[in-house]
């Protein structure tokens, strides 16, 4: 199907499966009185979990297919973001045009920052790249103020041109919208007694980190993702055969400066505020992050790594001990204090704690990140199978 052998399809099938039921899946109590409530919960934190899944996935081209580590993806995401904004307050809050010249931006800016500095490999192109976000950052904050708006960050006003949208009335506030559909807007849906929420900016973005995945799995079995596996191999050895691998990492560069530009003018389209801050190194070390926990060089283990983190960042960090006594209320006193003093210092704001120690786990115990986790979980219920089911119909005791 589109070009994909059976399990790519099944793979393409499964992420677009889980990613139309996560808003539920992730909050499946019912809320309300009379008639039960499904609904997204959270949609700024659906809308992130999808956007950072298709910054992970381009990381994951450059980063899982050459080996090449780069410190400085998130000046793509921020330079995308920026882009994104203008459109919308020169032309039209139609997200399509400030997604499209987003992505466009982006790519020629890491053109420009990819061709400098793959002149160098190892710990020295990872530098480089963390040198080039840093002076993004740096120039956006501050020097570059007319056109980032420096610390207060940029907004669509009221009295932006917009040539191609209509004024707006005294008092209204312009909305990133796809066609008049606006992305914070909510459709509701009614089965029997159950009342379902779909927020629109979460299945727009959905479909593009669908396309964008679909897209990865092409570029991985492309004679293209060949040849930048034999980079990721052994580019000394590639270099003997005549071939010159300067074009090909220079465009695995690109595309992933494209995706994180993608990113990033989603983000605008789903919250209209773009700052600084987006460029700064911290962001760039989350995406690697997100690549790592959930496996590099894999097709669905940089969206996994990003859904596990972002949930943590939104959710655990949440928690708080009047929430933790509530759940373990029905432990004696003393144990309950007991349980939730001995929890308390890895959730809230020591979320981060508890990221660490799964981090920690995950390269000594899983290098292959959670997919990994995921394949031994299936060898082990197969090697079951196996030892169970003979051909006499006897059952035999598993390994």
């Amino acid at each position: 199907m589109f070009g994909l052998d059976k399990k790519d399809t099944r793979l393409l099938l499964l992420v677009a499966v889980l990613v139309a039921l996560a808003p539920f899946i992730l909050n499946p109590f019912p809320e309300g009185s009379g008639m039960a409530q499904f609904n997204a919960g959270y949609p700024d934190l659906m809308q992130r979990f999808v956007i950072f899944g298709i910054f992970a996935i381009g990381f994951n081209i450059l980063f899982g297919l050459t080996g090449y580590l780069s410190f400085g993806h998130a000046a793509f995401l921020g330079v995308g973001s920026y882009a994104a904004i203008w459109m919308m307050k020169l032309l039209t809050m139609n997200v399509i045009p400030a997604v499209i010249v987003s992505v466009i931006v982006a790519g020629i800016f890491s053109l420009a920052v990819g061709w400098i500095s793959l002149r160098r490999s190892g710990i020295y192109f990872s530098i480089l790249t963390l040198a080039f976000a840093q002076m993004s950052y740096s120039l956006a904050y501050s020097v570059l103020t007319p056109i980032t708006g420096g610390e207060t960050g940029l907004q669509p006003k009221v009295n932006d041109a917009r040539i191609l949208d209509g004024a707006l009335t005294d008092g209204a506030t312009p909305k990133a919208n796809l066609f008049g559909l606006e992305m914070g807007s909510s459709i509701e849906w009614s089965v029997g007694n159950w009342l379902f929420t779909f927020n629109a900016g979460y299945y727009v973005a959905a479909i593009v980190m669908l396309l964008a995945f679909y897209l990865s799995i092409r570029i991985f079995r492309s004679p293209f993702g060949m040849m930048l596996r034999a980079v990721k191999s052994n580019q000394q050895r590639l270099n003997y055969t005549g071939l010159n691998a300067k074009p090909y990492t220079l465009a695995a560069f690109v595309i992933s400066g494209m995706y994180a530009g993608l990113a990033g003018g989603l983000m605008v389209a789903m919250d209209t505020q773009v700052g600084a801050e987006r460029m700064f190194w911290t962001a760039s070390g989350e995406v690697v992050l997100m690549s790592i926990l959930g496996g590099v060089g894999t097709l669905i283990g940089p969206v996994l790594g990003a859904g596990a983190i972002k949930y943590m960042e939104n959710i655990l960090s949440k928690i708080n001990s009047d929430i933790l006594h509530t759940w373990f209320a029905f432990l004696p006193d003393g144990l309950e204090d007991f349980v939730v003093t001995l929890i308390y210092p890895f959730i809230g704001k020591g979320w981060h704690l508890t990221l660490g120690l799964i981090f920690m786990l995950v390269v000594i115990f899983l290098p292959g990140g959670l997919v990994e986790g995921g394949q031994r979980v299936a060898r082990l219920f197969g090697r079951k199978k196996k030892s169970t089911d003979t051909p006499d119909g006897k059952t035999t005791p598993a390994e």
